[in-house]
């Protein structure tokens, strides 16, 4: 490398030159690029700037304009700071962490809501006991439910209707909440956490 060429390097007017013309219209682009994002829009301009400055041989060269070689560089620099983000994991700060941090799953109290529900289960008459099964244990529709039991679908209903009923009343600590029954605006239904 000779002096002359790093008498170039140095060169802060023709840097500054540089940026003063083509400066505002670059950091456009980028910004264009970056999807608005100011601060890798500013940094791109930076770091084009930078190759500018590393390569004295393109502000002398025989072009118009040096703004097709600065739009050539900063696309490419956006290209490869969007890959190299692709490539890593997003970050993330200490609050994100917190919200999306996995709970440790303790079957206890599923076990605990199985077994009740399968005790509450014995309580009800062979037919209300059937129909359960069929709509909420093997996901049956109430057609495909009455006619695996022989029944039509009205009784089907019925009896879906009267044995989570039952249920209710066997299992006090489910179901739903306080004053919700029948005539009260609640909606009238399987208390999921027990019927599953």
């Amino acid at each position: 490398m000779t002096t002359t060429t790093l008498c170039r390097r140095t060169d802060a007017h023709a840097l500054a030159r540089l940026h003063s013309e083509h400066g505002k219209a670059l950091y456009g682009f980028l910004l264009g690029l970056t999807f608005g994002d100011r601060h890798r829009a500013e940094d791109l301009l930076q770091e084009t700037l930078f190759r500018a400055w590393k390569h004295p041989e393109v502000l002398e060269s025989d072009h118009a304009s040096m703004r097709p070689w600065l739009y050539t560089v900063g696309r490419r620099l956006a290209i490869d700071a969007r890959r190299a983000r692709q490539v890593r994991p997003a970050e993330v700060g200490p609050d994100a962490l917190d919200i999306h941090a996995p709970f440790a799953q303790d079957g206890t109290e599923q076990a605990v809501t199985a077994l009740d529900v399968r005790e509450a289960l014995k309580t009800l008459s062979p037919e209300h006991r059937a129909v359960l099964v069929q709509i909420y244990f093997r996901g049956a529709s109430v057609c495909e439910a009455a006619r695996a039991l022989g029944v039509p679908a009205g009784t089907v209903k019925s009896r879906t209707y009267y044995a989570l009923r039952a249920l209710r009343e066997a299992m006090p600590g489910y179901g739903p909440g306080p004053g919700a029954g029948p005539g009260s605006g609640a909606a009238s239904g399987p208390d999921r956490r027990v019927a599953a």
